[in-house]
């Protein structure tokens, strides 16, 4: 018989591998031997910055701009202005001069606010915004007279006291058109219509210039040149 070859046995260990070497990146070799440096903490306390403070208030500000405020010692409550010897005395102006100086600082200071024309002849004015439709009603006369008052005989300022406290009362009457008798001047001095020419400014300033709306000069059967129709504001607000 022939004889059967035995078979070796395969070694069932597992043959240890041979690791290759891991191939770095060259542009990495340079970090060998670096170790990364770590973040150092934020320093709480003595380094800290301070909060912000707040910007100071309006009542701070206030006492800041007057904290070198003199109180004044004066006992009437007025501070006496240095006495320049270089300056001449002022004179007393005449009334006609003062009430021009008084009209023209108005003009600057804004007080005067209606729009006033002034001839000779005629005159009228009124608040700025005015309806011209309803100035044009005031010019022919179509508005009914309630009331009148007669300056004849006046001077100045009792004329201004009479106008003043005639618009006041037709106006707390409810009365809307007036008439306002002021005569040519023709029995004045120079035969200058004074008072006409000052009637402008009465119904445009103080009292009488917040009730009234307009003037202009009255129709020849009302007095014409001598005579000025004058609309007022209703008693309550509102509009015309």
């Amino acid at each position: 018989m022939a004889r059967r070859k035995k078979r070796r046995k395969k070694d069932s260990t597992p043959k240890a591998r041979t690791q290759r070497p891991v191939r770095f990146n060259p542009a990495f070799e340079g970090l060998k031997g670096l170790s990364l440096a770590s973040t150092p903490p934020e320093k709480v306390g003595e380094d800290a910055a301070p909060p912000q403070e707040a910007p100071p208030g309006d009542e701070q500000i206030f006492l800041d701009a007057v904290s070198d405020v003199v109180p004044i010692r004066d006992p009437r409550g007025r501070a006496a202005p240095t006495p320049n010897p270089h300056l001449r005395p002022g004179h007393r102006a005449p009334d006609d001069e003062l009430e021009t100086l008084s009209r023209l600082q108005d003009l600057v200071d804004g007080v005067t606010q209606m729009d006033i024309t002034f001839s000779d002849e005629y005159v009228e004015g009124c608040v700025p915004g005015f309806s011209p439709r309803l100035m044009k009603r005031l010019k022919r006369g179509e508005f009914p007279l309630q009331a009148h008052v007669d300056l004849h005989g006046l001077t100045k300022r009792e004329a201004a006291v009479r106008v003043r406290e005639f618009l006041i009362r037709s106006n707390r009457h409810g009365m809307r058109c007036v008439l306002v008798v002021h005569g040519r001047g023709l029995n004045s001095e120079n035969h200058m219509p004074v008072l006409k020419d000052r009637l402008p400014v009465w119904l445009s300033r103080g009292p009488a210039g917040k009730i009234v709306l307009a003037f202009c000069t009255a129709r020849p059967y009302d007095g014409g040149t001598g005579a000025l129709y004058v609309l007022l504001r209703k008693r309550i607000g509102g509009a015309l």
